[in-house]
């Protein structure tokens, strides 16, 4: 995965100083090149020697919902042409990493037991921008596996309020 990452940074670096005043935009078409470029089936087809570049460009672009710019058409050429279709997903997962930080927000995810009310949702969203000091785009995935409470994941910070996590302490404590 170091790998990967070490590849993908100066492609989203790039990307992100060429289309800086689109930035929302470009992370848009980013997001989506990357769930297509993770479709096993294409991985197949790029990586066949008998296709050519350009085959593989109208492949991706023919199934993409939204119109890609010039500056996504000329990157999505470029990151074929230099046979990274692979980094796509870490590329814009770095981009939207240097988009969040230039507007001061960071993705969190909220794992939950159980499923959220909006009233609850929104009154912890205010706890957990306090608790991490900047704002938030949160998801709430459902993982019944926590038992109760919460896990949340910002960046590389976790902060595990479940119950599953109380247990594993305990047991630590117990056994040591």
């Amino acid at each position: 995965m170091a790998e990967l990452a070490t590849i993908a940074r100066p492609y989203a670096e790039a990307l992100f100083q060429a289309v800086a005043s689109e930035a929302i935009q470009a992370s848009e078409w980013l997001d989506e090149l990357a769930v297509v470029a993770g479709n096993e089936e294409l991985k197949q087809f790029a990586d066949n020697p008998k296709v050519s570049a350009e085959q593989i460009f109208d492949v991706i672009s023919g199934v993409l919902k939204t119109q890609l710019s010039v500056a996504g058409q000329n990157f999505l050429r470029l990151v074929i042409e230099n046979g990274r279709l692979a980094a796509l997903p870490e590329i814009a997962s770095q981009f939207r990493v240097l988009k969040n930080l230039r507007a001061g927000v960071a993705d969190a995810t909220v794992y939950s037991a159980f499923a959220i009310e909006p009233a609850e949702l929104s009154e912890l969203i205010g706890l957990l921008e306090r608790r991490f000091e900047r704002k938030l785009n949160l998801t709430v995935e459902l993982a019944p596996e926590l038992i109760g409470g919460i896990r949340v994941a910002v960046g590389d910070e976790v902060l595990d309020t479940s119950i599953k996590a109380r247990l594993e302490q305990m047991k630590a404590a117990l056994t040591a």
